[in-house]
């Protein structure tokens, strides 16, 4: 089943499967050379992560694209929960979760110097760095409920690659050094402070992106 759920779930947030279309269950099944009953648990566990629904006689939907205003109502969740989350990480960084962190510097860095292929390195990168926060919290439910706000976040974002900034991979970038040094030091209040400024500003970038006012 896992297998199956990883495989969807990249179809997801790759946008491959598009917001509203249906998931042939039998076609993904082949594609993958084992049974439905795999593919229709990850679809399940999918939906219970709000993900796709199902309907009668027509079965699984990717879920409808979030509107802006949800996006901005997502950020508002994740300004309450992952602040919180950085402060604990901080304090339990260990030697492995330190490498891992000085790696996706080096990509942070890559992207602030103009690499090529930068925002495909920024999400990659981005992605990481969450994971590793949500992870490092040490609480189960923090790090669940960060890992699905994140996956809804990035659809929106591959939807919308052409409407964000043309700076903000780099000015990303420059706030998440801000989020890693922090941990780098194992300081929990400067964590906490940095992943609260940039999950503000990037909030702020994807209003601007998408035409959204919150006065």
């Amino acid at each position: 089943m896992e297998r199956a759920y990883d495989h969807l779930l990249s179809l997801l947030m790759t946008v491959k499967i598009a917001p509203g279309e249906r998931i042939p269950i039998d076609t993904v099944a082949r594609q993958l050379g084992i049974s439905q009953t795999p593919i229709r648990e990850a679809l399940s566990q999918l939906e219970a992560e709000k993900l796709v629904y199902k309907t009668t006689n027509v079965g699984y939907r990717a879920s409808p694209q979030m509107t802006p205003e949800e996006v901005h109502d997502l950020y508002t969740l994740r300004l309450l929960i992952e602040p919180y989350a950085a402060a604990c990480a901080a304090e339990h960084m260990d030697d492995e979760a330190l490498s891992i962190l000085q790696a996706i510097q080096a990509d942070m860095d890559a992207v602030v110097e103009r690499d090529e292929q930068a925002y495909a390195r920024f999400a990659e990168a981005d992605a990481q760095l969450h994971r590793l926060i949500a992870k490092g919290s040490g609480n189960r439910l923090i790090e669940e409920t960060i890992e699905r706000l994140h996956a809804h976040l990035q659809i929106f974002r591959s939807l919308y690659q052409n409407s964000a900034q043309p700076n903000a991979p780099e000015v990303a970038a420059r706030e998440h050094q801000r989020i890693i040094a922090a941990l780098l030091a194992h300081d929990p209040a400067a964590a906490e402070q940095s992943v609260r400024d940039h999950l503000t500003c990037s909030q702020q970038r994807m209003d601007r992106a998408n035409g959204t006012s919150r006065g």
